[in-house]
């Protein structure tokens, strides 16, 4: 089988590339050289896949513009528009070029804000997203909507799948754009190495959140790639939760920090609680999550610290 994987270079797609290169011909086409926004880089793109390691029989696509509430906050048309382009058209040429199954990565965000606890897919469609990251969420939300319909209309195999929020070594840690627990650890560990008495931390610390080590997500990709052709959207997740205080005070027992936190009541917290209910993976794919929280943070923060991190900043 081949395989075009899109975002392979990049934190998630990284994982992914290393479980399937042992077993499948891949082609990442590098952001560098396509821009996916672009109908003609796109077409680029399968010709060059033909050309390297023949048609891919299924395309995954991983790439995208995202990051925590502060880049949600301060770029939404950005990550709107990239992320809705890249999306829609890579599953329109997906089609249009006879691929045999696309696979599309949603995301949590796109859960109502108030959904019942944990959070089944049923309930996807229950209301809007969190107001921080709505312009993000809506925009991967309308994959979902055209998996279904041109299953509906033309019998594509599209499948769709809702990560939690990732950890793990290769993460984004810079500290204006990076998800919570990379801008987390890169605090922690500059205060600890600084002997400094305070860290400040956005929010009450009373939001929960779920969160998935990227390996174990890479697993759950792969799994439903070769196992799952239905039209459901199907949550990727631990099934477990931690409260962002709680989440805090985790990393600084495994950083050895023994300063105080400062709760920033002026910034959001963002959605209130986030937990899914991951039966159907278990169902449909026999995923669960290998990799407990304690666990993926210590290989974490390990990475972090032992220099592998280069900061990223490339949101322009």
């Amino acid at each position: 089988m081949k395989i075009m994987l899109t975002g392979g270079h990049g934190f998630l797609g990284s994982h992914v590339y290393s479980k399937l290169k042992e077993r499948y011909d891949i082609f990442v086409p590098s952001h560098n050289v396509f821009d996916l926004r672009k109908e003609s880089d796109i077409s680029m793109a399968f010709s060059d896949c033909s050309t390297i390691i023949g048609f891919p029989d299924v395309v995954i696509h991983l790439a995208a513009v995202a990051g925590g509430i502060g880049l949600n906050m301060e770029k939404p048309a950005k990550l709107f528009y990239d992320n809705l382009m890249m999306g829609t058209l890579m599953m329109h040429y997906a089609y249009k070029f006879g691929v045999k199954k696309y696979v599309s990565l949603g995301t949590i965000c796109s859960y109502p804000k108030f959904t019942p606890v944990p959070f089944k897919e049923e309930n996807i469609w229950n209301g809007l997203p969190e107001t921080t990251n709505c312009a993000y969420a809506l925009a991967k939300k309308m994959a979902l909507v055209q998996a279904q319909a041109y299953r509906q209309q033309y019998g594509f195999n599209a499948i769709y799948l809702i990560p939690v929020n990732m950890y793990g070594p290769m993460d984004n840690f810079d500290p204006e754009h990076s998800h919570v627990i990379p801008g987390m650890i890169e605090k922690i560990v500059n205060a600890k190495q600084n002997n400094l008495l305070e860290v400040v931390l956005w929010g009450t610390g009373l939001a929960t959140r779920e969160f998935l080590y990227v390996e174990d997500c890479a697993e759950a990709i792969v799994a439903a790639m070769e196992q799952y052709d239905g039209p459901e959207p199907v949550n990727i997740g631990t099934g477990k939760s931690i409260s962002i205080h709680d989440l805090a005070y985790l990393i600084a027992k495994i950083v050895d920090y023994k300063g105080n936190f400062v709760w920033d009541n002026s910034k959001p917290d963002g959605q209130p609680a986030r937990q899914l209910d991951v039966s159907r993976a278990k169902k449909y794919f026999g995923f669960e999550a290998k990799t407990d929280l304690a666990s993926g943070l210590k290989k974490t923060i390990e990475w972090y610290m032992n220099g592998e991190n280069i900061t990223k900043k490339h949101i322009k």
